[in-house]
């Protein structure tokens, strides 16, 4: 199945014959799916069987109605990959329609060779399951639309094998790509930078949003019913910030904080996403400058969420207007009471000692965040539902927690239910953790807002695809998906897609990735009741002066160790 996007597609129908040429016989279709995956199964299908692709019918439709189902004899070798194009536009004889479709043709063969054949990279080989070779084809127009050394599909893989790398330079990641281009016997990229770098720069964002759409999605219908929180989707949502490279182009998109002197900060890139407890995966995120509050950015996130999910929150969620909207919109809330707004216990309907029904009017003022009209849609009163919960956890600091929800079902959702719900709150701060420590996504290194994006969309999606395969572990081990460890599941995914890259049958890469989900499901994080650990940290810093001038106008004092704060070498003043 072929098109360009314009006419219907191409379909192509193949049987088994003896000859080499193309019959007017079809048993079955060969493809049916869109049409560049449609020509990726006909690429693999020559692959295993090309006998069985000696006839072929091609019958091409249009808005319904068939143009053309006639027999075309065309000469093919073993693969269709190594087929020239040539072959067709030279071959005016075979039938008057063909000049009317052969760039189409043309245009879609000439994509395809970027998109088949071997697997190129060993990330590409361990999760091509969940991204499918068709969506990293090569672009109709602009970017990436010509077949380059660095094409999207090389790009693409490269940029994410650096990401995983968590601190690699653009030298090592072209080293790795040649390395990889010379083993399959491709056009090795060439030793600049600066091509990777610009091709990096040019993958389109609306590529990687499909790549993030299909790989969240996918994710949530594996999920069981079961997994889910009282038949419910949950969404934690919450916010942390990510600094950038200290240009102009940077800081003018993402300011500094207006305390530093300009050429002594970076650029402050505030983040707000959710995260889904029962798959792991970030399903959304937004970004913004540093003087916008996470609230007001989480209003864009709204679309991502339908009627009966359950949004969790932390005191910074738990705005009036935030209850609201979801009790328009359909949505449960489960929030932390803000530290600001006064509980009192003698109010309102008791329903147990821990448990209050209460009403909350609606406040006068409207929050800088939503405008007139969709204040004016809110309701004047909320009813909703106080609970107050004991936790006695090892390591965290807060014994007793004030939950204001929107469930007012004390019995299908118990005290008890909604404390260990807010407990699993934690499990985003850990995700965040993960993405700035153990993906190095704290500083993000690209010099210009549009590359920067990239880069930061490169490491959610890392992330989500490790997490995917923690999922797939601990679903066919059967342990929870808390006790899979994220640093661990990395680690298997760096070594064990070399592996899978290197193997040389389909046999051995089935036991391959059956022994890494084994691993992963045997290597857990150990349950370590009463562990407590401080915010503190151990290793002191190095004792050097603080750059409190732009690097061109800072001056270095001479015998500057008898001055620095914190210098073993300065002497103590005397009272």
């Amino acid at each position: 199945m072929v098109g360009d996007g314009r006419l219907e597609p191409l379909e192509l129908f193949g049987t088994e014959g003896d000859g080499d040429c193309l019959g007017a016989n079809s048993s079955r279709p060969l493809i049916a799916r869109s049409s560049l995956a449609g020509l990726v199964a006909l690429e693999e299908a020559a692959q295993g069987d090309p006998a069985g692709l000696s006839q072929l019918l091609l019958k091409w439709t249009i808005g319904g109605r068939k143009v053309l189902e006639r027999p075309l004899f065309l000469l093919h070798k073993k693969k269709l990959a190594c087929l020239s194009i040539g072959q067709y536009k030279n071959c005016p004889k075979m039938t008057p329609d063909f000049p009317s479709w052969a760039q189409t043709f043309r245009t879609q063969v000439q994509r395809l060779r970027t998109t088949t054949g071997a697997t190129l990279h060993q990330f590409e080989a361990l999760f091509s399951p969940w991204i499918a070779r068709h969506r990293l084809a090569q672009q109709e127009e602009k970017a990436h639309s010509r077949d380059r050394c660095w094409n999207l599909r090389l790009v693409f893989w490269t940029f994410l094998w650096q990401v995983a790398q968590a601190g690699s330079s653009c030298r090592e990641a072209i080293r790795q790509a040649q390395s990889v281009c010379r083993l399959a016997a491709r056009t090795i990229p060439p030793d600049e930078s600066s091509p990777y770098c610009q091709s990096r720069g040019n993958i389109p964002l609306e590529v990687l949003q499909q790549i993030h759409d299909a790989v969240v999605n996918e994710a949530e219908e594996v999920v069981a019913q079961k997994d889910r929180w009282c038949g419910h989707r949950v969404f934690a949502v919450d916010g942390s910030t990510a600094t950038a490279e200290d240009t102009p182009e940077n800081q003018k998109a993402f300011p500094q904080q207006s305390v530093q002197k300009p050429g002594c900060g970076f650029p402050i890139i505030r983040l707000v996403a959710f995260f889904s407890l029962a798959t792991g995966l970030l399903t959304a995120w937004v970004t913004g400058h540093w003087h916008l509050h996470e609230i007001a950015l989480f209003q864009l996130l709204w679309e991502h969420l339908r009627a009966g999910d359950v949004l969790l929150g932390d005191r910074g969620f738990s705005a009036w207007a935030t209850l609201a909207q979801c009790r328009r919109r359909g949505i449960h809330g489960v929030f932390r009471v803000h530290g600001a707004r006064k509980i009192d216990w003698r109010t309102g309907q008791r329903l147990s000692l821990d448990e209050r029904l209460v009403r909350w009017p609606k406040p006068v003022l409207c929050p800088r965040y939503l405008s007139a009209e969709q204040w004016a849609l809110l309701p004047e009163v909320l009813e909703l539902r106080l609970v107050r919960c004991r936790m006695d956890v090892p390591g965290f600091r807060t014994r007793q927690v004030i939950l204001v929800t929107t469930l007012l079902d004390r019995v299908q959702y118990s005290a008890a239910a909604l404390g260990a719900l807010y407990l699993r709150r934690w499990e985003m701060e850990l995700t965040l953790r993960h993405l700035k420590t153990t993906l190095q996504m704290e500083h993000l290194s690209c010099k210009t807002p549009n590359n920067v994006e990239r880069e930061l969309r490169m490491h959610l999606l890392m992330h989500n695809l490790v997490r995917r395969l923690m999922l797939e572990s601990a679903r066919r081990a059967g342990v929870p998906l808390s006790r899979v460890s994220f640093a661990g599941a990395l680690a298997v995914a760096r070594r064990y897609g070399e592996a899978l890259l290197q193997a040389k049958s389909r046999r051995m890469r089935t036991e391959l990735v059956d022994e890494l989900y084994r691993v992963l499901a045997a290597d857990l994080v150990p349950e370590r009741p009463g562990r407590r650990e401080p915010r503190a940290v151990k290793r002191r810093p190095k004792p050097y002066p603080r750059l409190m001038r732009p690097r061109s106008k800072f001056k270095e004092i001479p015998h500057q160790n008898r001055y620095w704060k914190g210098s073993p070498c300065r002497k103590k003043s005397r009272r």
